[in-house]
């Protein structure tokens, strides 16, 4: 004998709300296939096994982003293949499993920190949820992955002598703008090099990476110890002479 599901049933054993599944019907995403009642002529929906096929359909591209009407509209092509909703839904979930194990390592060492640590002001607390959201809104879990893997790449003592090589070139840039440089001088050539170099150092030379940390410096005034919002003239004055010069930054 087929299954059939009343839609309180349905409801409960999904997670879902009666109201929910009476908008499906209503809008014609979701009709059930029968109704309760003799020989289910009337009455209370009843729901089939292939309806609740299509509404794993209809919630998994719900949760790929897609609106009722585009959900409503995919559906109804003789072209659309379930398999492939699946298999981007199962793409989609791997992927917060990363960011979750991505942020699992990273407070586990936050946690190592403050258990050697007698005692942690809250502006400690306050600058390390800081510096955590700031990145996770602006980076992709991969690319996180591969930022790590670059730091192991240059390894430990380079990482340290990073934020010098970057305070010296800053300086210079500032001298030569405070100089009147001009951004078409072979001088500010030479510094629109060393500045893209340091920034493929860090990022490996991913185009990604670099559009990322661009959309954070763009929107952020501090990233973490940087004063970001000091910067922007000198980031605009190296974009100039990169112009000026024809030299391809690391996002092309």
């Amino acid at each position: 004998m087929p299954r059939f599901w009343k839609v309180g049933e349905l409801a409960e054993r999904c997670g879902l709300t009666v109201r929910a599944l009476h908008h499906y019907d209503a809008t014609g995403l979701l009709r059930p296939s029968a109704r309760g009642g003799s020989n289910h002529g009337s009455g209370h929906r009843l729901y089939s096994e292939r309806d609740v096929a299509r509404l794993q359909q209809i919630l998994s591209l719900k949760l790929l982003g897609f609106g009722l009407d585009e959900i409503r509209e995919a559906l109804s092509r003789d072209d659309y293949d379930p398999r492939e909703v699946v298999r981007r839904h199962l793409d989609r979930v791997q992927g917060q499993l990363a960011e979750l194990r991505g942020l699992e390592a990273r407070l586990r060492t936050l946690a190592d920190a403050l258990g050697r640590a007698e005692d942690v002001s809250a502006e400690v607390f306050l600058a390390t949820i800081e510096g955590m959201t700031m990145i996770e809104k602006y980076y992709t879990a991969e690319q996180l992955d591969a930022l790590e893997k670059r730091r192991r790449e240059v390894g430990e003592e380079a990482m340290r002598e990073g934020p010098a090589r970057w305070a010296e070139l800053q300086a210079e840039v500032r001298a030569a703008m405070d100089g009147r440089v001009d951004p078409a001088d072979p001088r500010a050539a030479a510094l629109a090099r060393r500045w893209f170099d340091l920034i493929e150092a860090f990022t490996g030379g991913d185009p990604e990476i670099f559009k990322s940390l661009n959309r954070m410096y763009a929107n952020e005034d501090r990233v973490r110890d940087m004063d970001v919002a000091a910067m922007r003239p000198m980031m605009e004055w190296i974009g100039k002479a990169a112009e000026a010069a024809g030299i391809r930054h690391p996002g092309t």
